[in-house]
């Protein structure tokens, strides 16, 4: 693997860090589902994503030198 990319953009990353959260959430009665770890999985990739897209467009905004 050559390839890089930010930690955040990890799908097993933030899979972990749900399952540790999910584990957690039991230690105080709540129950979680692999089918419910899945699905936030999936919505905080997109989220991160869609927050990266904004701070990558707000970051060329406030730019001071132009592309070139």
């Amino acid at each position: 693997m050559e390839e890089f990319k930010g930690i955040f953009a990890s799908r097993t990353v933030w899979g972990g860090l749900l399952a540790l959260l999910a584990g957690l959430a039991g230690l105080f009665g709540y129950t979680v589902t692999a089918e419910d770890t899945a699905t936030l999985t999936e919505l905080l990739a997109s989220v991160g994503s869609a927050v990266g897209g904004i701070v990558a467009i707000y970051g060329r905004i406030r730019a001071s030198k132009r592309i070139g």
